[in-house]
């Protein structure tokens, strides 16, 4: 079998559904019905990415996240049947790495799903250094790991892939386009809010290493690094 997916829904029609389009895919599947179980499956089963349903009851998939978040950078992707703004945003900005309305395709959640594992599995092309940095801001790339001074700092998948576009062209100012192109290589469609909800929760983490003004804004243009030097 291939990487593992752990799917947390309390309707366990949309367990079903998910299940079989995944391991159709060829991926490895376990299952939690509520939020508590999750965080004990997320602890046995150590899977590779997390299928989150926003709305359940009791333990909401939110404050799953947040709890995952304080131990784990294992990839998230939240489901809701609320399309509201709010929870997408709030979703992105406390490390989610994508999120799924429902009623959703099988077919596109399997692609969103590969398409997150893949960012969090590359390695290196050739001519790619194995390490880029800028001031006190490292990044290993084959190790996926990412440094502020000597002080680990837990990036999410497309976390990573944006500092890592940054980091490309420290001086240069990308665009929310650019960035956009660089976190999301599969073409999926995300909002210039997604962006700016990801470079918040970047800030948040460096700043929490040591890091102030890691990322400065460019208003009317987009983001470019700092000097990063303290």
């Amino acid at each position: 079998m291939g990487k593992r997916i752990l799917v947390v829904d309390d309707d366990p029609h949309i367990r079903e559904v998910v299940q079989f389009a995944l391991e159709k895919a060829g991926l490895d599947v376990v299952e939690a019905a509520d939020g508590e179980a999750a965080l004990r499956q997320l602890h046995a089963a150590k899977p590779d990415l997390v299928i989150l349903d926003i709305t359940m009851p009791e333990l909401d998939g939110l404050e799953v996240c947040r709890r995952i978040r304080k131990t784990s950078d294992v990839s998230i992707l939240f489901l809701s049947s609320r399309s509201d703004e709010v929870d997408r945003v709030v979703g992105f900005e406390i490390g989610g790495d994508d999120y799924v309305t429902k009623p959703f395709s099988p077919r596109e959640l399997v692609a969103r799903v590969q398409a997150i594992l893949k960012r969090a599995g590359q390695r290196p092309a050739a001519s790619e250094p194995e390490a880029l940095q800028h001031g006190l801001l490292k990044l290993n790339i084959d190790a996926h790991t990412a440094f502020w001074r000597s002080k680990p700092v837990p990036l999410t998948a497309v976390e990573f892939a944006l500092v890592k576009t940054l980091l490309r062209r420290p001086e240069h100012v990308h665009s929310r386009d650019e960035l956009i192109d660089g976190a999301y290589r599969n073409h999926i469609t995300v909002s210039d809010r997604t962006i700016d909800s990801h470079i918040r929760r970047i800030r948040s983490k460096y700043a929490e290493a040591g890091g102030k003004s890691v990322i400065e804004t460019v208003h009317g243009v987009g983001y470019k690094l700092g000097s990063c030097q303290s």
